[in-house]
């Protein structure tokens, strides 16, 4: 089973887990909300739960993707974290997508942190972008806590104009390891 083989990442505050059938609830009331706007929403419940196989999928095809978090202490699901490169996209991604009740409290950078220790560290990437919507502030303000800066407009087939921020590479983060990442 594809659940079974994806790793489970633990930071201070969250667990970055395979993506479940339970996190369906949050996320199609996330997707039904103007919030998703800038990452392809509003969704119709039947494709929030297309999209939640497709993450799955991408872990099977590719070895790597978005992991559910949630929170250490409630259990509570806060968002996808993840690594991702499906079809159309200019270069692997170091992406986010945080539930309503979940922004503000910086999961977002923590997890991000933690992918982009196992892309560099576990998968070996010499580097990694973040695809953003240019009207997406608070994931521009991510990017920049994570020391990415913005490298060009890249036009995406469905997406339309999308900003690619890169990411440090390995070798730009002091000292290696993941706890050079933050």
């Amino acid at each position: 089973m594809i659940a079974e083989s994806i790793p489970t990442v633990e930071t201070e505050r969250l667990i970055m887990r395979a993506p479940c059938e339970a996190d369906f609830e949050a996320e199609a009331e996330f997707f039904n909300s103007e919030q998703s706007k800038f990452v392809g929403g509003p969704k119709r419940p039947d494709e929030t739960w297309r999209s939640i196989a497709m993450l799955l999928g991408h872990w099977a095809m590719r070895g790597y993707g978005f992991w559910g978090v949630e929170e250490k202490n409630s259990g509570a699901y806060v968002g996808r974290v993840g690594l991702w490169y499906p079809h159309s996209w200019p270069e692997p991604e170091i992406g986010w997508t945080l539930m309503n009740h979940a922004t503000g409290k910086g999961y977002a950078t923590e997890a991000a942190i933690a992918a982009r220790a196992h892309a560099y560290d576990v998968l070996g990437w010499a580097t990694a972008i973040s695809l953003i919507d240019p009207d997406n502030m608070a994931s521009k303000a991510v990017a920049e806590r994570l020391g990415a800066q913005f490298e060009y407009t890249y036009e995406h087939p469905a997406f339309g104009t999308m900003h690619v921020w890169r990411h440090p590479a390995p070798a730009d983060l002091v000292n290696g390891g993941m706890g050079a990442y933050a």
